[in-house]
């Protein structure tokens, strides 16, 4: 008997259609407490969040659902639609209402409810009761049957991709599996950079300039291939996925605002591989809030002299360009005093991390995000030329800055996604290899739960970080689908990871297992890019801003 619930399209389109109309009921409530004389309140909003930060959630649910059925329907109407797919789409759906009715999770401790803010969820009951048989617990067991089948696959589920994605998705794979997994978790515990040939080599695979035009040594791919890569690197291990995003911010920043003399002296460097950038913005005191940055900027004759410090800086000593976030206004403290420059400097040394005039800092040690090491910089009089100013202008910073979020946003998603597999991956080699009391504990309900919730939520955000970097293609606005998938790939990530461990029992707490490595680096997914509080305030603006 087949598990797949009759006209799942179609149940599926319902699921999703019941899910947005939740989320208008409860905008429509949050705003009335959040708009005066029918306009946004931001102190309103602030005191609001609990409610508001729901509504974001509720929002990134209802469009994983609506993404995740019109893959499916896409799916049947070729005649694709197999278990693979069909088995984690309605366990998704089933799990998501619930969720949304009962108490969806921001985070281990905090549940936004409908009845919060006295929003109706009552009519998606009768949509649970259909999709109910397909949540079964027969339906979980085949689909860790169907996850054992496909192991040596990129993924479970039939992707969507066109044949040169599927390509490219397929050679990042066999790359990741060859020169990434054997070495990852020693680099790991050693707490090394990435070897250098590595680099070279992903340099000669495109990743720098993926998204790049073809004339400044580019691939000219678009968004949805910056996902694959991505998550296929990173599923090998989060350090080597993240590589690319620091070149994807330079390149973006100077393709957008550089001058021509700016795109010709750096953009054939980054793409290539050759110039490794780092991003420069926060700061000790700043944090989320870069309109308060302190750093500063003072012009003597073509030269602009820094002061100030930053932290939380990638890959710092190692690059050789700083996309550098600095204030040369003193007299505007918000945002409209800021400016980027193209800062160069030397790479550093063991021992001597930044051998520049002007400038010195440290390590900061972590737990994980191992592989390119974070730092913390002091400049007290570090030169940059005035010609390295981005395009020219002062004033234009955060404006320069806030146009690339889109995209590091959509990355980081692809990065999570990745991390979310690799704990996939181990959870379930453990579980086929363990026994105890006489069977694999993958047959055992609670541990055959973990794997098909980890594959259903897998698929989901797949499909809403593809939709988010489609839209990026296809050069619409996409802030909100981009902090979406963001927001729920990285709580998606940490929720397998943890899961994984625990799949592991005592045995996954040992460092020498690689699974305590991916929930080390999952913590961070959460955090950078946009804490998910940030995130999850942005997304609210933006669905209240909109609604009437």
């Amino acid at each position: 008997m087949s598990l797949i619930l009759p006209n799942l399209p179609d149940l599926l389109d319902l699921a999703a259609a019941e899910a947005a109309s939740l989320t208008t009921s409860i905008a429509n409530a949050v705003g009335g407490r959040v708009r005066s004389d029918g306009r946004l309140d931001r102190v309103a909003l602030d005191a609001e969040q609990h409610a508001a930060h729901g509504l974001a959630w509720t929002a990134a649910y209802a469009e994983t659902l609506r993404q995740t059925a019109a893959w499916a329907r896409a799916l049947d109407e070729e005649g694709r639609l197999t278990e693979a797919e069909a088995l984690p789409a309605q366990l998704l759906a089933h799990e998501y209402l619930s969720q949304m009715v009962g108490g969806l999770p921001m985070n281990q401790g905090e549940f936004f409810r409908p009845s919060d803010v006295f929003a109706p969820a009552e009519r998606l009951t009768h949509v649970l009761g259909r999709l109910r048989p397909g949540a079964s617990q027969a339906a979980k067991h085949r689909i860790v049957e169907l996850l054992e089948q496909a192991r040596s696959r990129p993924s479970l589920e039939a992707s969507g991709l066109d044949e040169t994605l599927e390509a490219i998705r397929d050679q990042f794979h066999a790359f990741t599996e060859e020169k990434i997994v054997p070495h990852a978790h020693g680099w790991h515990l050693r707490d090394e950079l990435i070897p250098l040939s590595l680099l070279e080599e992903l340099g000669d695979l495109g990743v720098f300039g993926l998204t790049a035009p073809e004339a400044w040594g580019g691939s000219g791919l678009g968004k949805v291939a910056m996902c694959v890569v991505s998550e296929a690197l990173s599923r090998g291990w989060i350090g080597t996925g993240s590589l690319g995003t620091r070149s994807e911010i330079a390149g973006e920043l100077i393709l957008a605002h550089g001058t021509p003399a700016q795109k010709e002296r750096f953009l054939p460097g980054i793409t290539s591989g050759r110039t490794i950038p780092t991003a420069v913005f926060t700061e000790p005191e700043a944090g989320s809030d870069l309109g308060s940055l302190r750093t500063r900027a003072v012009r003597e004759g073509d030269v602009w002299k820094i002061y100030g410090a930053k932290t939380w800086i990638t890959h710092a000593a190692r690059a050789d360009l700083m996309t550098l976030l600095v204030r040369t206004n003193p007299d505007v403290r918000d945002h409209r005093g800021l400016s980027m420059f193209l800062a160069e400097k030397p790479r550093g040394v063991d021992g001597h991390p930044f051998p520049a005039a002007g400038m010195s800092g440290g390590e900061i040690g972590v737990i994980g995000y191992r592989g390119m090491k974070e730092y913390e910089i002091a400049f007290d009089g570090f030169s940059v030329p005035h010609a390295n100013l981005l395009g020219g202008q002062e004033g234009q910073g955060f404006v320069q800055l806030m146009a690339t979020f889109e995209s590091a946003r959509i990355q980081t998603a692809a990065r999570a996604i990745g991390v979310a597999q690799s704990a996939l991956d181990l959870a379930l080699d453990y579980a086929l290899q363990r026994r105890q009391f006489g069977e694999t504990i993958a047959r055992f309900p609670r541990v055959a739960n973990k794997l098909a919730m980890m594959a259903a939520e897998l698929a989901g955000a797949r499909r809403l970080a593809w939709f988010a970097a489609r839209a990026k293609d296809e050069g619409r606005r996409c802030d909100l689908e981009a902090g979406m998938a963001k927001l729920t790939a990285a709580r998606i990530a940490w929720a397998a990871a943890d899961n994984a461990v625990q799949i592991h029992g005592g045995t996954g707490f040992a460092m020498e297992q690689p699974v305590s490595r991916v929930l080390a680096d999952a913590r961070i997914l959460n955090i950078f890019e946009g804490a998910g509080e940030i995130q999850a305030q942005v997304i609210a603006r933006r669905l209240l801003e909109g609604a009437n």
